[in-house]
């Protein structure tokens, strides 16, 4: 294995020693052994030659192709929902696992992997890779568990039994209870010894499910039944006991990346600041974490290391703590016993590939690197962040989406820019599943640089057919307070008014949509080439004319009803000429742009790319209409995102009779009904809980938005419903009056 070639995506161009402010030298006199009593025991090396891969989407495929430059045959699995994934047909093996829940079915992949002769076995990061007995079995069937010893896994695993092992190794933990007294009032009593807030967590916690914020005594037995049926539904039985800890109200999420062999040796390879979260799952992750001083960054490190020693830890893994903003100290939070999705950061600034070592320990190697030797990179590597791209809508509470990839464009990658992917144009996200869609990872000199460079990545986006998070982290980019480096877990809540702020439309998007829709309804006559020529209306008048009307979706300020419609007209004035004159609500008279040229090019029938000369600049947008919904469409232009509805005449609705379902609650997006909140015949308050929902592993409460009563519950248990459905139907309320 020695003479295997290295990882492509590797950066090998090291950086200035003097270019990174945010990495301080460790104080003189200090040094850390990297090979402690022990490590001069041998075992046999035994280089891994075939890998069943059991996880799905982009850690799939990036972990295959560290695999296939090591030379080792890659097996990978799908399901009946991820039957036409990019990890099931990247690879000439994939076997099937049948219903979406497959990848859950430990006995069924290591029956597979004996049965296909398949010598190890990669978990990725979903369930199972933090799952004891899934190891031992992979272990008891003489199959490689490319991860940490079973033990270790259960010692880390159990959130109680870690806290304890952690107070003996003398790593600091949150004050709080973990016993096995688990009625209410028993944990209710240990939540007033603690002192509120408090933060109720499941043993077998992750994600940021089965977690809940308690900030007053009276909403505590709330909050803890909440807290267990989640915990329940995803980390099955035991998933309900729970810890009860002391809640740090301004935290920051720092953890450190460890990584150790076989021998004895653990290493750090730096820490990664986690702190911008929203619903406890992470957004944005950054490598070394801002405005921490060297001292405590090399404690956290030493920390991380004693905590994975203490558990005779093999592998990677990832040793999280809490920081307190207000007094600096750090406590032990959990360990991840695996490879987590933030590793690119670590691998950025350290130069290195993870998976590489997890395949060498796994055959037995020693660590490739030294504590002092990692150190030293990552003085000269600056800083790193990358950003998880979601199907989700941020301006709707990030409220998870699913649905057809219709255009996908990404950014360029270089040495410097990495994007580790699942889903290509045309492919679906499906809610069965996490909605990342992808993560992009930059690198910089130092951390503002780095900054600048994931929002320039980030403005190369195009993304139509679902909801994504990309327009938010434009915004999170140029936040100030961001860059400042003023982070902690609050921090979306705490500047929501700015990140959430309504953008102001340009008219030269509404043009842009304008003259778009003009191209692709009069495509038959483009003069030059198949697809491109110079835009006109194909009349022999000069005074033809077209009038378009525009709403903007989306709008974090308004709901869609109530936004603002523009009118566009345009005009020929000659061949490729045209005046666009736009009427918008907030202005008297129309803004006219005269001499306009404009040339298109038709990628697809619902693709037109557009390169317009206005009077004093030169403007290059993409617009995309939705094929399954045309009054849906997108403009690409300057590096933002509009997203607007073609609003059709007056007479139009009319004629079709088309209206609107009044005093109804529709789901927000596809999801599974998992209870009724309320009965039929019931009256109810505005924000009353209606409906508790389901959909890409989120637990989500739909509420009334409206005083009246309840006239009928349109599903049950279990259901499954597409986004749009209607959930409840309301009667008005006697002295209700009108519906909000």
């Amino acid at each position: 294995m020695r003479s295997l070639k290295r990882s492509s995506h590797r950066l090998r161009a090291p950086l200035s020693a003097t270019s990174s402010p945010l990495i301080l030298q460790r104080p003189t006199g200090r040094s850390i052994s990297t090979h402690p009593a022990g490590s001069n025991t041998t075992t046999a090396v035994t280089p891994i030659k075939s890998l069943l891969i059991a996880n799905r989407g982009e850690i799939a495929l990036r972990i295959a192709r560290t695999a296939a430059e090591m030379g080792i045959r890659t097996t990978t699995l799908y399901t009946d929902v991820d039957a036409g994934s990019q990890h099931a047909k990247c690879f000439p093996h994939s076997i099937a696992l049948g219903a979406a829940s497959g990848y859950l079915d430990g006995a069924l992949i290591v029956q597979l992997a004996k049965q296909h002769g398949i010598q190890a076995l990669h978990p990725g990061y979903g369930f199972l890779s933090e799952n004891a007995a899934f190891a031992q079995a992979c272990e008891d069937a003489g199959i490689v568990f490319v991860g940490p010893p079973a033990k270790a896994m259960a010692d880390m695993g159990d959130k109680a039994r870690s806290k304890e092992i952690m107070t003996a190794a003398g790593v600091p933990c949150v004050p709080g209870y973990h016993g096995p007294e688990q009625a209410p009032e028993q944990l209710r009593a240990r939540a007033r010894e603690i002192r509120y807030p408090v933060l109720l967590k499941s043993v077998k916690g992750g994600g940021g499910k089965g977690m809940r914020i308690v900030r007053t005594d009276e909403e505590f037995e709330a909050q803890l039944r909440s807290a267990r049926a989640e915990a329940r539904a995803s980390f099955g039985d035991g998933g309900e006991v729970m810890l009860v800890e002391k809640y740090v109200v301004r935290p920051r999420h720092v953890e450190v990346q460890v990584f150790a062999d076989r021998y004895g040796n653990c290493v750090a390879l730096g820490e990664r600041d986690c702190s911008v979260q929203r619903r406890h799952q992470k957004i944005l992750e950054e490598s070394p974490a801002p405005l921490l001083d060297d001292a405590t960054r090399h404690d956290l490190w030493d920390k991380a290391r004693t905590a994975a020693l203490a558990v005779g830890y093999v592998g990677a893994g990832t040793v999280e703590f809490i920081l307190d903003k207000d007094t600096g100290e750090f406590y032990f939070m959990e360990m991840n016993t695996r490879l987590q999705v933030e590793h690119p950061v670590s691998e950025m600034v350290t130069g290195t590939d993870l998976v590489e070592w997890q395949f060498r320990v796994a055959a037995g190697e020693r660590l490739p690197l030294t504590q002092n030797q990692i150190e030293a990179r990552i003085l000269e590597r600056g800083a790193a962040i990358e950003a998880r791209i979601y199907a989700e809508n941020p301006d709707k509470g990030f409220f998870p989406d699913s649905g057809k990839l219709v255009h996908l464009v990404t950014p360029k990658t270089n040495a410097d820019v990495r994007i580790d992917a699942g889903f290509v144009e045309g492919d679906t996200v499906s809610e069965a599943y996490d909605g990342m869609i992808a993560k992009l990872i930059v690198r910089g000199r130092d951390r503002e640089t780095a900054i600048r460079k994931m929002e320039l990545a980030l403005r190369e986006y195009e993304v139509v057919g679902l909801s994504t998070n990309i327009e938010f982290l434009k915004r999170l980019c140029r936040s100030q307070a961001f860059i400042d480096g003023d982070v902690e877990t609050g921090f979306i809540e705490q500047w929501k008014d700015e990140l959430f702020q309504p953008r102001n439309v340009s008219n030269e998007v509404f043009a842009q949509a304008a003259l778009g829709l003009l191209s692709a309804q009069i495509q038959s006559s483009v003069t030059s080439g198949p697809h491109r020529g110079t835009l006109g209306f194909g009349e022999t008048g000069l005074q033809s004319r077209r009038k378009f009307a525009f709403r903007v979706r989306n709008d974090a300020a308004t709901d869609e009803s109530e936004a603002e419609i523009v009118q566009v007209e345009v005009a020929q004035q000659g061949n490729a000429l045209f005046s666009v004159s736009i009427s918008r609500n907030n202005t008297q008279t129309p803004v006219v742009f005269e001499n306009v040229v404009c040339e298109s090019s038709l990628a697809t029938s619902f693709k037109t790319k557009l390169t317009t000369f206005f009077p004093m600049a030169r403007v290059e947008s993409t617009l995309v209409q939705d094929p399954a919904a045309p009054e849906r469409l997108t403009v690409f232009q300057l590096g933002e995102k509009t997203e607007l509805t073609l609003v059709p005449p007056g007479w139009y609705d009319k004629a079709l009779g088309l209206k609107e379902i009044v005093g109804s609650v529709a789901a927000p997006m596809p999801c599974k009904i998992l209870r009724n909140e309320v009965a039929e015949g019931q009256e109810v308050d505005k924000g009353t809980p209606l409906v508790v929902i389901e959909s890409m592993k989120m637990e989500t409460v739909i509420r009334s938005p409206q005083k009246g009563v309840v006239k009928k519950l349109a599903h049950t248990e279990g259901d499954i419903c597409k986004a749009g459905t209607v959930l409840v139907l309301f009667e008005e309320a006697e002295g209700a009056g009108t519906a909000e």
